[in-house]
């Protein structure tokens, strides 16, 4: 096999790798899909309160601890996808989720549940999630951002899909039996979907658009990714889109009833809407990514959260509109982070270090994630409102304007000049 399409006749499926690469994309899908159910983690806590006869805290643990857990495993897998290969990773990462989701099933307590859930299944996540982004990455050198936010859709939208299965099954079954469907299911897809998961050749690139191999090689990365400006640019700006995301998402439903004075069902229902955006905005930020300076991104990312920061600190009871507009935007810019900071890691270091580089750049994720689902409850219960969270998520997005200003660009060196 050799290391140019202009030379070989390399296929993908039974089809010119070309033509073939097309179809990792909705494999990824599914696969990030089958890793997003850890969001919908809030349809078994109920059952499981009034199964074990526990408390909202405690039911909330094996949520937190997945969070915490998918994120520090984040970097190990970005070092094993490289050395091992993209199949044996997510083989192993979907046959530690689905031992997780298995051992919750029959777990007697929450800390057993916490350890299989959180623990096991987090780990599960973590070590299945960077594949599919590593793999479409390599097969679309000249689409990257876009390839890359298209397939991330699937872990933003897949609350959409599982949630409302979940709660059909437990229903029906209970959530024990539930768990063990998911656990048993999700294996089977992340092992069927992992055999067709590999690397290019090295140094592959699409024979329509060859110019690229001599840009790529003429283009010089930073040798060090821990002593560049634009990682700590990108880090601090992950770690605020998310941050910020995140203790809007946590808060959308009290929100709307405590402020807007919506409807239980309304508000509850009023997330579909938000995921959608939440999804529809990763491939756009791909996209937008890879023909944008990456400061221009950030900061229109960051001027929409002001905006939605503005709508909400005047929101009063009724304006149903103002909620929905506002909160919105603020999934849309949260979706958008979680495709930008892989693409912009795949734009400003070496893409053949990508898995290594994001994985240390998700750690912002983590950081983001911890902060933003505990803080915005804190301040509800400090000030006994939730408008008084706007102020700090405003006061952060405009930090992170200036941070993108002045960090969020390439080394001085590199030749992306793009934009």
């Amino acid at each position: 096999m050799a290391a140019t399409s202009q030379s070989s006749p390399l296929t993908l499926f039974g089809l010119p790798a070309e033509r073939g690469r097309w179809l990792l994309i909705p494999l990824g899908i599914v696969v990030l899909m089958c890793l997003g159910t850890v969001y919908a983690w809030s349809i078994f806590r109920k059952p499981l309160e009034l199964e074990l006869g526990i408390g909202a805290t405690e039911s909330l643990l094996p949520y937190t601890v997945a969070l915490v857990f998918y994120a520090g495993l984040m970097p190990v897998a970005g070092f094993c996808i490289p050395r091992w290969g993209p199949r044996l990773v997510a083989t192993l990462g979907g046959l530690v989720l689905g031992a997780g989701y298995i051992l919750a099933s029959i777990a007697p307590h929450i800390g057993i549940i916490t350890l299989a859930y959180g623990v096991i299944a987090g780990t599960g996540v973590g070590l299945t999630y960077g594949v599919p982004m590593a793999v479409v990455a390599r097969w679309f050198p000249e689409r990257k951002g876009l390839a890359v936010g298209t397939t991330i859709v699937g872990f933003g939208l897949s609350p959409l899909i599982t949630a409302p299965l979940a709660n059909s099954l437990i229903e029906a079954f209970g959530a024990r039996l539930t768990l063990r469907v998911f656990g048993i299911v999700f294996t089977a897809i992340i092992l069927a979907i992992a055999t067709a998961l590999r690397f290019p050749p090295k140094g592959w690139y699409p024979a329509s658009d060859s110019r690229l191999q001599a840009q790529a090689a003429a283009r010089p990365y930073p040798t060090r990714l821990l002593t560049s400006r634009a990682f700590y640019g990108l880090w601090i700006c992950y770690a605020i889109g998310t941050l910020v995301g995140l203790s809007a998402i946590g808060i959308s439903s009290p929100v709307g009833e405590e402020i807007i004075r919506l409807d239980p069902a309304l508000a509850a229902s009023s997330v579909a809407l938000f995921a959608l955006f939440n999804g529809l905005s990763r491939p756009l930020f791909g996209w937008l990514s890879d023909r944008y300076r990456p400061h221009h991104v950030a900061i229109a990312s960051y001027s929409l959260i002001v905006i939605a920061c503005v709508l909400m600190l005047h929101a009063q009871t009724g304006q149903v509109l103002t909620y929905l507009v506002a909160f919105c935007l603020f999934w849309f810019c949260l979706g958008g982070w979680l495709a930008m900071a892989p693409t912009l890691t795949l734009r400003l270091f070496n893409p053949d270090q990508y898995a290594q580089n994001y994985g240390l750049v998700f750690t912002a994720y983590g950081v983001g994630a911890l902060v933003g689902t505990l803080s915005a409850g804190q301040i509800r219960d400090w000030w006994g409102s939730y408008t008084y969270a706007f102020y700090p998520m405003m006061g952060l997005a405009i930090v992170g304007i200036g941070v993108a200003t002045v960090l969020l660009k390439p080394d001085p060196g590199p030749g992306d000049r793009r934009g």
